[in-house]
């Protein structure tokens, strides 16, 4: 962030990520925080969960691989400059930052199921061309987002209380870029073809539940984007 680029984790934190907004929609869309990632604000749409609180189903879905959001393009909210692309991860101490901002329930929810060791694709949105960039992997599980209590930050939430924060965030290490960036246009053609013939991205999150900045994505999705950076473009 070119004019206030501040960490956003704690002083003892490595860096900070900033997630891309939950509210961005498909023709977009993380530890010390020195490059924010996009913020991700609170949705105000129809389908917004009531509760901060909700609890997981028996039924819950297990995922252990994910898609999340950033913007690698300048946009400045409140005089800040919320940009966060992978090169400013891989710029970041150690490679790492926490992925904080995220004001979405459902987006925070994912956040909380994830565990160390899992692995994410780091999705360049809301710029002109968005898609996968690169991969990066869990290193620290939830705990609190700090810049819920920060008046300073872009993401501060009055109605969010120390005693009872409603916002977390986790830490994300860079592992690499992708051999070559895969774009939302590519991905939503693949879509919609395996709508049609059953294929592992019918019913893949980036297109069922696309304003969401934190998303799942089953092994079989993951496994055959991560396919794509070996194959010519569509």
């Amino acid at each position: 962030m070119p004019p206030r680029k501040r960490a956003r984790g704690p002083k003892n934190t490595t860096k900070a990520v900033q997630p891309a907004s939950d509210n961005e929609d498909n023709s977009d869309t993380p530890i010390q925080r020195k490059g924010k990632r996009k913020m991700a604000t609170a949705s105000k749409s129809k389908g917004k969960v009531a509760s901060s609180d909700v609890k997981d189903s028996p039924g819950k879905a297990s995922y252990c691989h994910w898609l999340m959001k950033s913007e690698p393009e300048s946009r400045f909210e409140n005089g800040i400059d919320v940009k966060f692309g992978i090169k400013d991860l891989k710029a970041l101490p150690d490679q790492t930052g926490c992925w904080d901002g995220v004001r979405n329930y459902q987006a925070r929810n994912f956040m909380r199921d994830m565990k160390v060791g899992q692995q994410a694709f780091f999705y360049h949105s809301n710029c002109k061309e968005p898609g996968i960039a690169g991969l990066m992997t869990i290193v620290k599980e939830a705990y609190v987002d700090h810049t819920q209590f920060d008046k300073k930050d872009v993401h501060y939430d009055a109605s969010s209380k120390p005693d009872n924060p409603k916002w977390s965030m986790v830490d994300v290490q860079y592992v690499r870029m992708l051999k070559r960036f895969v774009p939302l246009a590519e991905l939503k053609k693949l879509h919609q073809e395996h709508r049609a013939t059953g294929g592992p991205l019918k019913d893949m999150a980036l297109f069922t539940r696309a304003r969401l900045s934190v998303q799942p994505l089953t092994a079989e999705e993951f496994n055959f984007v991560l396919s794509l950076e070996d194959k010519d473009p569509l």
